[in-house]
């Protein structure tokens, strides 16, 4: 082994390295961005408030039992509390509300828990949870205190028979479960991924090796040459989405809805990624220097745009900054079109996409140059 060659095939790197000022960058930015992301969502979890709902159809009770129910509920710290009428749907409540979780105390409540008899093997008094499955984390935190709370209260009614029980159900009418609300996020993400380096990878490498220049030559616009290498790009979104789809069906039996929505965010967000990716080779004249720029891009969307994080999981800062991400409209757009099949919230993230996808492909059209700078 000859030491001498390794140092100075080691020291050449070094240089090399330290020449691209660009490369030098992006290394120390990529792991500041790591620790700052991961740091401000994990650092407040000790702090974390889950907001639940309650709707109280016992509000009659005589026997206090329900009142006292409810003032536990009030008293648990990492809980907060909001009200819902008798007659108020619950499912509007929690979309319009934005919570995961809603707990509603049944008519007769307190009444039929003072009342049970064991000898008589009476069917237990349910408390029903509905739970959003979109937000496995809320849920599961609720759920737990929930749980304790009743068997709190059952052990000083009865010593610990089961009287009260909870009986869990969906926001949503059909039977969905988490892998639904997290494919849209993938079929996100994958367009945002492909999109960006594809261009990227695109504009650089086509810059290098001279091609561009080459194009000038030829019969043929720039904004002719842009869209036909959009529509290949195009091509492969609805491929990967399409792979996403069926084998997500085949393997975990999705259940989820195609509507008009969809195809026109599919197109958007392409669009909007790739305009994305030229502003990027634009501004980026190496190959491998253009790649970590685009992570440094992709990368704090992945998540921070609500894609493997519900966005209740993090603190007040940033989802104040996940409303400024592309992404978190695409994936927000895409669930309420394919699995809540909400008009009104599925049009107004769309409009979001539609808005984000001409400012950045304009952008990325004009930005583009077959000259040499």
């Amino acid at each position: 082994m000859s030491l001498r060659f390794i140092g100075s095939d080691f020291i050449a790197s070094v240089k090399s390295w330290v020449r691209s000022p660009g490369t030098v960058f992006w290394t120390i930015l990529f792991p500041i961005l790591l620790i700052m992301i991961f740091g401000a969502i994990f650092s407040g979890a000790q702090n974390v408030e889950y907001e639940i709902g309650v709707q109280n159809l016992d509000d009659q009770d005589d026997t206090g039992f329900t009142q006292s129910f409810t003032m536990i509920l009030d008293n648990i710290d990492v809980l907060k509390i909001k009200t819902l009428d008798k007659g108020e749907n619950i499912e509007n409540f929690m979309v319009d509300e934005d919570i995961s979780a809603t707990i509603v105390i049944p008519e007769g409540f307190g009444l039929n828990v003072s009342t049970f008899n064991v000898s008589q093997n009476d069917l237990p008094v349910n408390v029903i949870l509905y739970v959003d499955p979109a937000d496995q984390t809320t849920s599961s935190v609720v759920r737990a205190i929930i749980t304790g709370v009743l068997q709190d209260l059952n052990m000083n009614v009865t010593g610990g028979v089961n009287i009260i029980g909870l009986e869990e159900k969906s926001s949503i009418g059909e039977d969905f479960e988490f892998i639904d609300f997290f494919i849209p996020g993938i079929i996100g993400l994958t367009i945002m991924t492909s999109m960006v380096y594809g261009s990227i990878e695109r504009n650089t490498k086509f810059r290098k090796d001279g091609i561009l220049r080459k194009l000038l030559t030829m019969p043929v616009t720039r904004a002719e040459w842009i869209f036909s290498k959009m529509l290949f790009m195009l091509f492969l979104s609805f491929i990967s989405t399409s792979v996403i789809l069926v084998v997500g069906t085949l393997v975990w039996d999705l259940n989820f809805k195609l509507n008009i929505f969809f195809p026109v965010i599919i197109v958007s967000t392409s669009f909007m990624f790739s305009g994305m990716g030229m502003i990027i080779g634009r501004f980026v004249k190496e190959e491998e220097t253009a790649d970590m720029a685009g992570g440094a891009i992709t990368f704090p969307m992945m998540f921070l745009a609500g894609t493997f994080f519900p966005l209740e999981q993090m603190p007040d800062f940033l989802r104040t900054i996940a409303q400024f991400l592309p992404l978190y409209y695409v994936n927000e757009g895409l669930r309420n079109a394919m699995i809540y099949e909400h008009f009104d919230k599925t049009l107004y993230f769309t409009g979001f996409v539609l808005v984000f996808a001409a400012i950045f492909f304009i952008a990325g059209v004009f930005l583009t140059k077959w000259e040499e700078d």
